[in-house]
């Protein structure tokens, strides 16, 4: 027996990679003429190899439970996600476009918030924003970019449509799965990568090098720069060492700088103080300095803000970048897009109900079991209620949780997410519903990885994809179909 392909059935969604049973897309064909050639036997042995190359390569992730943090293998499927090479010129046109926006709306909001005063953005909307920083207003960062790294998360809907969920321009994670999906599914299907087809996403470490390197205050052609990490215990510790020792850069806790009276930042070593130029932090914003921010927190480093406002040290992201990474800031991006750049959005938002809005709060409330309700400022799949998969319970607990602070709450429709062909148990191939997350990087100028990180929600009718919430990952595939 081998992978029935004809019996496989995604009914009214859209597949990724099966137009109709037995029919693949046009960048999967290779993909599933192969796997079709290979038996269960070697379908097994390959499913094996993955999970003995993640345990040998030590990927993992971290799930916070109320028994404590617990390490967890990377779920992996070894089917591989593809999109046209064609097709994914356009959204990297869109991705680009609308980072550019959102660092022109952030530079503007933290100068003279023009954007607010002809209308366009609601003055409300920052007086309530969690992350607005008052400490960041007239700062002006290199280039006047403060979200250097983004990662949006996009999906498509039953035609095949690529929709922005939401930007993450906080601390954004899972890059290193990307590369590490990369790595595995190399291994597992190396008979596939002999042709140029498959366009790579190896350069990514080179790249983030690149751009931290660019923003150096001191113009050297080795910066110091180094990635700050709040220390093994935090979930995404596994990608702060990956990307540490893929660009060849130092990682460092906050106990390991220090703030020198000329206002620089410097590392401790054996061989004395070193100057450090860039720091690329995954500490959130209110742990980065106990002067300015939490004083009780022990991640970060007294004085950095000092430093980073008197442009003696680059950080990336900057410091304020957050107040962009609002889901309700999130629905005023393609009016920034038309304001700021003059064009129209080449990506489209999800249709989105704003809770604050009376209306639209009253259409929330009389819709619940229709709609995806989900706080401003969560992530990791947390605090969201899925109204169709919900209790009649849950749903009047949310119901009075958006008329307690409606400010923090939006909805989206329930979208027929597309899926993609998954094993599961018993070697079977099932559809499940997945998202994608590429990384857009921008200094002087931008990148897009190629395709990105795809999550997958492992549980049959799922929508969360989340690996806090029992999701798992795939390679990405962006195919070009021209190749000869």
């Amino acid at each position: 027996m081998t992978l029935d392909w004809k019996h496989y059935d995604s009914g009214a969604l859209f597949d990724e990679l099966i137009s109709s049973p037995g029919n693949a897309r046009a960048p999967a064909r290779r993909l599933v003429a192969y796997l079709a050639s290979l038996s269960d036997a070697e379908i097994e042995s390959r499913r094996r190899m993955a999970e003995a190359t993640i345990r040998q390569m030590g990927v993992s992730f971290t799930v916070y439970s109320e028994e404590g943090n617990i390490d967890r293998a990377w779920p992996f499927d070894i089917i591989p996600r593809t999109i046209a090479a064609r097709q994914w010129r356009e959204v990297e046109a869109g991705l680009k476009q609308r980072l550019r926006a959102l660092n022109r709306f952030i530079d503007d909001i933290y100068h003279d918030q023009r954007i607010i005063a002809d209308g366009v953005f609601p003055a409300e909307v920052l007086a309530q924003s969690k992350n607005f920083r008052p400490e960041c207003v007239g700062v002006s960062p290199p280039f006047g970019v403060w979200a250097h790294i983004c990662g949006t998360d996009l999906v498509r809907d039953e035609r095949g449509r690529f929709f922005v969920l939401e930007d993450n321009l906080r601390v954004p994670s899972g890059v290193a799965y990307m590369l590490e999906n990369r790595a595995i599914t190399k291994r597992v299907l190396p008979e596939l990568f002999e042709s140029d087809a498959i366009l790579p996403v190896s350069d990514y470490p080179a790249r983030l090098f690149d751009m931290l390197a660019a923003l150096s205050p001191r113009k050297l052609s080795n910066p110091g720069i180094v990635v700050l990490t709040p220390g093994i215990y935090n979930s995404a510790y596994f990608e702060h060492a990956f990307l540490a020792q893929q660009m060849g850069v130092e990682l460092v806790e906050g106990r390991d700088l220090v703030v020198g009276d000329d206002d620089c930042v410097y590392m401790r070593t054996i061989a004395g103080r070193e100057r450090v130029d860039v720091i690329y932090r995954r500490i959130d914003d209110l742990f980065l300095d106990p002067e300015v921010f939490n004083p009780e927190s022990t991640l970060g480093v007294p004085g950095l803000m000092r430093a980073w406002r008197a442009g003696r040290v680059a950080l990336a992201n900057a410091p304020g970048a957050g107040v962009a990474d609002d889901k309700v800031v999130y629905a005023y991006v393609p009016h920034m897009i038309e304001y700021y750049l003059g064009e129209k959005p080449l990506l489209a938002n999800v249709e989105t109900f704003l809770c604050a809005d009376p209306e639209q709060r009253a259409y929330v409330l009389d819709h619940l079991d229709e709609l995806v309700v989900k706080p401003a400022n969560e992530s990791g799949g947390y605090g969201m209620l899925v109204g169709p998969h919900a209790t009649k319970k849950e749903r009047a607990e949310f119901a009075r949780r958006i008329q307690a602070d409606p400010r923090n709450y939006i909805a989206q429709p329930t979208l027929k997410l597309s899926v993609a062909p998954t094993l599961v148990d018993g070697g079977r191939l099932e559809p499940r519903h997945l998202d994608l997350r590429p990384f857009v990087l921008q200094a002087e100028d931008m990148y897009v990885t190629t395709g990105g990180l795809t999550r997958v929600a492992l549980r049959k009718g799922s929508l969360v994809v989340n690996s806090s919430q029992g999701g798992g990952s795939k390679d990405t595939w962006i195919v070009d179909t021209d190749a000869k």
